[in-house]
């Protein structure tokens, strides 16, 4: 099991040019971040591309990650999420879809990645399910379908500071009811 402390290490010799670190990095946390753009971009092939490009940003902006007693994670996982929210608005905005041949291929996920995911999936349902209605679908909107804070405060008919409070009091209360 690698801990938040090992990530740390890991980024900090990352930026210092160091591959083996890199690799281990990867190792520890590239499953991890394939779920965050496979759940953002919906496809299978796209999320393998997008992982690329996150871990050559990881490459280059390592050294920008600063220690501050957050967990490593949430910078890598906020890195993903950006990444793959870009390029669902970049692929909405071209307005034309994948290449055919990207759906040939099977990706299905195992039975262990299924167990798994269906495990967290409840979880995180359950704790959706504690959030006011409104909040809940503020939260699937904002950080799953990509749509801006803009959008969602013409959507909701709500200031763009209100969407902004809501959005962030609705993850505090995620992430307080996930860590327990």
């Amino acid at each position: 099991m690698t801990t938040v402390q090992d990530i740390e290490t890991m980024i900090s010799r990352v930026a210092l040019g160091d591959r083996a670190a890199f690799d281990a990095l990867y190792a520890a946390t590239s499953a991890k971040l394939f779920g965050v753009c496979l759940r953002v971009l919906g496809n299978r092939a796209e999320a393998e591309d997008a992982l690329q490009e996150i871990y050559v940003k990881v490459w280059n902006k390592a050294d920008r990650y600063q220690m501050n007693g957050f967990s490593p994670m949430t910078w890598l996982i906020t890195l993903s999420r950006n990444h793959a929210i870009d390029r669902l608005r970049a692929r909405r905005d071209r307005g034309a879809g994948m290449d055919e041949a990207a759906a040939i291929a099977d990706g299905a996920p195992g039975p262990e990645d299924l167990a798994v995911a269906a495990s967290e999936a409840r979880q995180i349902a359950a704790c959706m399910a504690e959030l006011p209605p409104d909040r809940a679908e503020a939260v699937r909107r904002a950080y799953l379908e990509g749509e801006t804070y803009k959008e969602l405060a013409a959507r909701y008919d709500q200031p763009l500071n209100t969407i902004r409070t809501w959005l962030r009091r609705s993850l505090l209360k995620l992430r307080e009811c996930l860590s327990t």
